[in-house]
């Protein structure tokens, strides 16, 4: 079990001046975001382009994953005002493309769907036309739950499988591999316009057969995109790494999603779940393209270039 970090695991440090200033946009409307939470490697660069994950339902949750470094506890009261504030934020960085996550809430009656509802139509009132990428808990499978996030039409419903089927126990012990399963397959069965999404981490123990397993268990089931990453230990109280997958490994991975069938493949060792989320939507959001006329579609694709230039992965 080797815990050294190969050489091409190393990040930049980018200049901290609008890192201070995403910062305190987050914190001068008290929200969250799953970058520090989950102590996310790619913080500096995301925040250095101005751009974060943001995480709704407060910052602690009501499970406790053997891979994620979010605090575990009571959750906190649910804020009525997130949802605007969340759209609010959005729209002062001109983002076109918008990730939101939370913490699992098994406390709540709707396990927080319905804030995740109020929070895609606030973003989508207060643009239009922008794309909302939703990452969301299982629900413990709960089709009520997410119908109702469906119902608020995020153009991307993403929920992570995480690992291989036989690590589920020790990775995510309140999980089940069926059940992740059975939400993204619920949710093309509730609107099959909506695109869905599935991450994977390696590195835990799992073998190359087992990720291509997993790969073609989410693409049987509908799954448009899938980003695989390199798992690293948050803290020594976190499972430990096993094996750290070297970059042509990763390439081998993406090739093997694209001949699967995925309209869209991210593979790499820093590879997060929203990270470069813009690209998938360049890839596959022609549809929202086709109700611009020409003048909107040429504004709207130099607004989601300039996007992918600067990271923005989210917000």
């Amino acid at each position: 079990m080797n815990q050294r970090l190969p050489e091409w695991l190393t990040i930049r440090m980018p200049r901290p001046d609008t890192i201070r200033q995403v910062e305190g946009m987050m914190r001068q409307k008290n929200l969250h975001t799953v970058c520090e939470s989950a102590r996310c490697p790619n913080l500096p660069e995301c925040w250095s382009k101005k751009t974060a994950t943001f995480m709704i339902l407060g910052d602690t949750c009501t499970r406790s994953c053997g891979f994620c470094a979010i605090k575990v506890g009571r959750g906190l009261t649910v804020n009525p005002e997130e949802p605007a504030d969340v759209a609010k934020i959005a729209a002062d960085l001109g983002l076109k493309h918008i990730v939101v996550t939370s913490v699992a809430r098994d406390d709540l009656a709707d396990q927080g769907s319905m804030q995740f509802a109020h929070t895609i139509r606030e973003l989508h009132k207060a643009n239009p036309l922008c794309i909302v990428e939703v990452l969301t808990p299982d629900f413990k499978g709960n089709r009520e739950c997410i119908k109702n996030v469906c119902d608020a039409k995020p153009e991307i419903y993403n929920h992570n499988i995480e690992t291989v089927e036989r690590l589920h126990t020790l990775v995510r012990p309140q999980a089940k591999y069926a059940r992740t399963m059975s939400v993204l397959e619920q949710v093309k069965e509730i609107d099959p316009t909506i695109y869905t999404k599935s991450g994977i981490m390696l590195g835990l123990g799992e073998t190359k057969d087992e990720v291509i397993q997993t790969l073609q268990d989410l693409r049987d089931i509908g799954v448009d995109a899938v980003t695989i990453g390199q798992y690293l230990r948050p803290t020594m109280r976190h499972l430990p790494v096993v094996e750290y997958i070297h970059p042509t490994e990763f390439k081998e991975y993406e090739k093997i999603g694209e001949e699967m069938g995925f309209a869209f493949v991210a593979s790499g060792p820093f590879i997060r779940s929203s990270y470069n989320a813009i690209e998938f939507s360049k890839k596959v959001m022609g549809d929202r393209l086709s109700q611009l006329d020409e003048a909107e579609r040429a504004k709207f694709l130099a607004d989601l270039e300039a996007q992918s230039e600067n990271h923005t992965v989210s917000v």
